[in-house]
């Protein structure tokens, strides 16, 4: 049987400057963290519409490229990448939103310089993304790691996501997010001196 030869459809290519704990993206609005944070892995999902993408750079420029294919594209030749992840996502908004979390916000990120990416999408509006991820300097940390994204969208029903095994410390950093995220709320009392 031979395979269909995938298109490109649309594109867009610009720098990032990335918060403390990476971006999200996908088809709605961002107003909050995620529930979850994938450790142990690149991209996770954060809602059946949005992924939350964990670089390596810790606040610094990251170069993204978003392609949109009008079906599966060929996997990336070369050793450049790490290996791919891949996850579903369902395209509730017609153009691709893009958010960074900063410590305490999430802000809007998509440059207003490029025109909105609209995803090909299924009749259900299911849409595959894949992930690709370079480091020059792979130890996180602050500054420019010379880290590049690429993430390619393509119309696809949902199915099972592709990722790595979890290791132990991976799934103890995520219990540790998920219990402080659900941990009651601080409540903090300033008391400011009277002017006369």
């Amino acid at each position: 049987m031979k395979r269909e030869l995938s298109m490109l459809v649309h594109q867009a290519e610009f720098t990032v400057d990335l918060g403390e704990s990476g971006y999200l993206i996908g088809f709605t609005e961002h107003d909050d963290y995620p529930d979850e944070m994938p450790y142990g892995w690149r991209c996770g999902p954060a809602g059946t519409s949005s992924a939350v993408v964990l670089p390596t750079t810790d606040t610094g420029p990251l170069q993204l490229t978003i392609q949109i294919h009008d079906t599966q594209p060929a996997p990336e030749a070369g050793s450049e990448w790490e290996p791919a992840e891949e996850i579903s996502l369902l395209a509730e908004a017609d153009s691709i939103q893009l958010a960074i979390l900063d410590p305490g916000d999430v802000s809007d990120a998509w440059p207003e310089d490029e025109p909105p990416l609209q995803p090909v999408s299924t009749p259900d509006r299911w849409v595959r993304m894949r992930l690709y991820c370079h480091a020059d300097n792979p130890e996180p940390g602050i500054g420019d790691h010379g880290e590049r994204h690429l993430i390619q969208l393509w119309p696809a029903p949902a199915a099972a996501p592709v990722h790595p095994a979890l290791s132990e410390e991976d799934l103890r950093a995520r219990s540790e997010y998920a219990a402080h995220t659900t941990g009651p709320t601080e409540e903090y009392t300033i008391e400011l001196p009277l002017q006369d």
